[in-house]
């Protein structure tokens, strides 16, 4: 972890799993801080069903934490298999492959090198990126997600 991930502020998976799927709405980082505090949020109508309200419960808890990750990113607290693969789909678009197989778990992707920037500095302490870029910056390469450490 560098010393700028240790200031980052920190959200739970749930909260920034919900912070991204705002995005779709296509609202400036400061209209989308707004209607999270005032609760102008849509029903979320995806297979995720978000309770936005736990999201605005949140802001209102910790609003300086919250504005620091609508405006400077966020690193999650902790992690989880399915998270990463979630947020893949909400922050990038990306449809991730899981492998839940005992020993093996893993996320599997392919992304650009900024996509895989964005995602390392998100990713909870205890996962691992593993995979090399190809080819020019913009084009995607696979990369693999996988915990540090196996019990």
């Amino acid at each position: 972890m560098s010393s700028s991930d240790k200031s980052k502020a920190k959200l739970s998976q749930w909260d920034a799993l919900m912070l991204e799927s705002l995005n779709a709405y296509g609202w400036s980082k400061e209209e989308r801080l707004r209607r999270i505090h005032a609760g102008e949020l849509p029903q979320d109508e995806s297979k995720f069903k978000f309770d936005y309200k736990l999201l605005t419960a949140s802001a209102a808890s910790d609003p300086a934490t919250f504005e620091e990750a609508v405006y400077n990113g966020y690193q999650i607290k902790f992690s989880t298999l399915r998270g990463i693969s979630s947020w893949l789909l909400l922050a990038l678009g990306e449809e991730a492959e899981l492998s839940l197989e005992p020993g093996q778990e893993s996320v599997s992707a392919k992304l650009t090198v900024e996509e895989r920037d964005r995602l390392a500095s998100t990713l909870s302490y205890g996962w691992v990126i593993h995979g090399e870029h190809t080819g020019p910056a913009d084009e995607k390469s696979a990369y693999r997600v996988e915990p540090l450490n196996r019990l």
